[in-house]
């Protein structure tokens, strides 16, 4: 096996990569002007109330959900290499029965948790008396199973279609919440309904699709088997998912943590300056996305550590290439873009999103580094990586905000981010050289 990633995986996460990248572009776009809406109709406090009830749903499913995407890409990448289509049907009764019992448990949950908890985080009576309709929330997260399909299929256009889906929704909800001042209650019905159809929209994309694509393969019956022809599936699904529960968590726990100790115009503040970093991060989850799928198929064609280490460093590239202009443009012009997208309400904002900038700039190595761990089947090491640094860091989020006020959120996510990206890399650089020795020693 030669050291030289193929040059046709390199290729495919590319194209990947584009088709996912166009929908993202999208996505953001519509989530940026649905945000300045409802930035500049509610205010920054009940703006504020509008993202800790939405960021309290999606943190109780992020919690108790259990996605099962990273076992549908690795283990269905073996199925379709023996072109054993029962296997590959089979498991995908299995994750989609699984995940559908987790969220029907996580809505319940947030059903429960929403009116005993929502005064206390800086909810207003209205979100608190609309919290357990919005636990329906909880199922946007709760579609894990189509999209590791569609990624499998490399039905990427599909995906990149569909992450317009729900901000093409929230905006045309906020149009109307808007135009009728309905006030917070009528952006927390746009929000829900938004949740809703990015939870149906793809669930009906991937019956699509595999029904098109496997034929006589029946959507619905036996699981039995599922565990032995998959070996160590549950200990591989119980680790990707702890990973993506763990490497998500810090940055939804965050503006619970800050509208505890600071107040819903603080966390308003904090979601505008988060949400305009997000078009750094964008680049970099996508790419580990596209880089996931063809890894895998590269180990389970026989590729060893040299060619995904090789990968990985081109994608790392990419992200940092990408980010950079808008890295740039944040530095330079942060308080002028918080001002413009919020108002002068929002002029506050701008210290802490520079901020948020570095930290995301620090953290694009992330997603990738995630990829490469888990096709190597270590999910568990992405998980030390993220789970420690956001537990071992997350303590420190009140304290300093208590000491620095809100620039405390944005010297909190830089630490953070530094300490996964450092030991991320190393855990990849160990697991890599770990499959070089198994190779030279057969």
């Amino acid at each position: 096996m030669t050291d030289r990633v193929p040059d046709p995986v390199v290729r495919r996460i590319y194209a990947n990569l584009a088709r996912l990248i166009g929908g993202k572009a999208g996505a953001g776009v519509i989530s940026l002007l649905y945000m300045i809406i409802a930035a500049r109709a509610l205010g920054p406090a009940d703006y504020g109330v509008l993202i800790l009830v939405h960021t309290f749903a999606m943190t109780v499913g992020g919690i108790i959900e259990f996605p099962g995407w990273h076992a549908i890409v690795r283990y269905g990448a073996e199925a379709l290499e023996a072109r054993d289509h029962d296997r590959l049907g089979r498991l995908l009764r299995f994750a989609g029965a699984v995940e559908l019992a987790g969220g029907a448990l996580a809505v319940a949950t947030a059903a429960v948790l929403g009116p005993m908890l929502g005064a206390r985080l800086g909810w207003s009576p209205v979100a608190v008396g609309f919290a357990v309709p919005y636990s329906l929330a909880v199922l946007a997260s709760i579609r894990a199973t189509p999209a590791g399909y569609l990624q499998l299929s490399g039905r990427f256009d599909l995906l990149g279609w569909h992450t317009v889906a729900a901000p093409l929704v929230r905006l045309a909800g906020a149009i109307i919440a808007a135009a009728l001042d309905a006030g917070l209650h009528g952006f927390l019905v746009a929000w829900l309904f938004a949740a809703l159809a990015e939870w149906v929209s793809l669930w009906a994309i991937g019956l699509w699709v595999a029904r098109r694509e496997l034929g006589a393969i029946p959507l619905r019956g036996s699981i039995r088997g599922v565990t032995q022809e998959n070996d160590g599936i549950w200990r591989f699904m119980i680790g990707a998912n702890a990973d993506v529960t763990f490497s998500e968590l810090a940055g939804r726990i965050a503006p619970l943590v800050i509208g505890w100790v600071s107040g819903a115009t603080a966390v308003g503040f904090f979601s505008l300056a988060q949400r305009v970093t997000t078009v750094l991060a964008v680049p970099a989850q996508v790419l580990g996305q596209a880089t996931y799928a063809e890894l895998a198929r590269l180990i389970a064609a026989g590729g060893h550590g040299a060619p995904l280490r090789q990968a990985l460093r081109k994608s790392i590239v990419i992200a940092f290439a990408a980010a950079l202009p808008v890295v740039l443009l944040l530095v330079l012009f942060g308080r002028q873009i918080a001002v413009s997208i919020g108002g002068p309400a929002y002029a506050g904002a701008a210290g802490l999103l520079l901020w948020l900038t570095a930290a995301r700039a620090a953290l694009l190595v992330g997603p990738s580094a995630s990829a490469a761990l888990v096709a190597l089947g270590r999910p568990a090491l992405s998980v030390a990586a993220n789970m420690g640094t956001a537990l071992a860091t997350l303590p420190l989020l009140p304290l300093l905000l208590w000491r620095f006020g809100l620039a405390g959120a944005g010297l909190h996510a830089l630490v953070q981010s530094l300490a996964a990206s450092t030991l991320l890399l190393l855990f990849v650089a160990r697991a890599s050289g770990e499959r070089d020795r198994k190779v030279q020693l057969r």
